[in-house]
């Protein structure tokens, strides 16, 4: 069974949860299981230099991102003490804690390479490395100087490659990665998820137990990558993040551009992205092919409106509407 944990590297929670991971495990009698570490950033907008953390707390918009990393019922100073307690309960030692806000995309590059390149026993280790370089050793995990460390440590340095130019090695693996899991909803750090189903939050060893047993009983419903790909960039969708869904969306379009599936999901994405040239000539071809698609009629008579083009967006939109009285101004 996969169990993945979708967890931010700065979150207090994720270094707790993966302890107590580990003792829900420890006393695992069920099928064997591979545990995968997958990317959440609870503030991008962390800067590309560290700043302390001090200021950090002082900081409306950092303080908001804190929030993705705090259980539901408390707020940001409530969790900060509570998590230190807890840390020092799982026995992560009297000097823990952060002191650095660092942005966390080149850890978790660093996380995805050390699966890539030797499985989710050397991910294991470079995941536990880096949490130790953040909560123990107080060190800027933002620093390339600092990950090339542990890379080197891990037998990671030639991947990783952090005297490279940008993009380095499996920065859009990272981003891909991080746009799946807003696509299946994890929205806190940590999520773990195992057949289809999710247990938000560092949990106790035995409520994890009884989530790995409830999900090694569940069996879900196995779609075809290309369409579970698709789902995701609806899902991205839904959630106005087009250029999300386009990221998700480009393989797609090089290797089936011929479905209508993927040309309208497409289509949708470039209109919401308002990239309107581009959404106005896919639909012209979709509805050159399917005139009584009143959708993407529909759609194409929305784009040429929002590109000053109105009367040949009102003879699409009448069309559109006698077909689907929904689409009915």
């Amino acid at each position: 069974m996969l169990i993945e944990i979708w967890a931010d590297v700065v979150c207090g929670w994720a270094h707790i949860g993966k302890k107590r991971m580990e003792k829900a495990l420890a006393a695992w009698q069920g099928e064997p299981v591979t545990v995968v570490w997958r990317p959440f950033q609870r503030d991008p907008m962390a800067p590309a230099h560290a700043e302390p953390l001090e200021r950090t707390l002082s900081d409306p918009i950092a303080e908001d991102a804190l929030r993705a990393c705090t259980p539901p019922g408390l707020s940001n100073a409530d969790n900060r003490a509570r998590v230190a307690e807890e840390a020092a309960a799982e026995g992560l030692g009297p000097q823990w804690g952060a002191e650095w806000r660092p942005n966390t995309l080149e850890a978790h590059r660093l996380i995805a390479l050390a699966y890539e390149q030797g499985g989710a026993e050397l991910q294991d280790r470079v995941v536990e490395r880096v949490l130790n370089a953040h909560f123990v050793e107080v060190r800027d995990i933002g620093d390339p100087s600092v990950l090339a460390g542990i890379a080197e440590e891990a037998g990671l340095a030639d991947a990783a490659r952090f005297d490279a130019p940008a993009p380095r090695p499996g920065a859009e693996l990272v981003r891909e990665l991080l746009l799946t899991g807003k696509a299946k909803g994890v929205r806190t750090s940590p999520t773990i998820v195992a057949n289809g189903l999710a247990l938000e939050g560092a949990q106790p060893p035995e409520v994890i137990r009884e989530f790995l047993e409830d999900a090694s009983r569940h069996t879900p419903r196995r779609l075809p990558a290309e369409v579970e790909r698709l789902r995701h960039a609806e899902s991205l969708l839904d959630q106005r993040d087009p250029l999300g869904a386009l990221t998700l969306l480009r393989p797609l379009m090089d290797e089936h551009g011929d479905d209508r599936g993927v040309r309208l999901l497409a289509a949708r994405a470039y209109f919401g992205s308002a990239q309107l040239n581009r959404a106005r000539a896919a639909l012209e071809s979709l509805v050159a092919e399917s005139p009584d698609d009143s959708y993407a009629r529909h759609l194409l008579g929305r784009t040429l409106q929002r590109q000053g083009r109105h009367e040949e967006a009102a003879v699409h939109l009448a069309m559109a509407a006698a077909m689907t009285p929904d689409y009915t101004p």
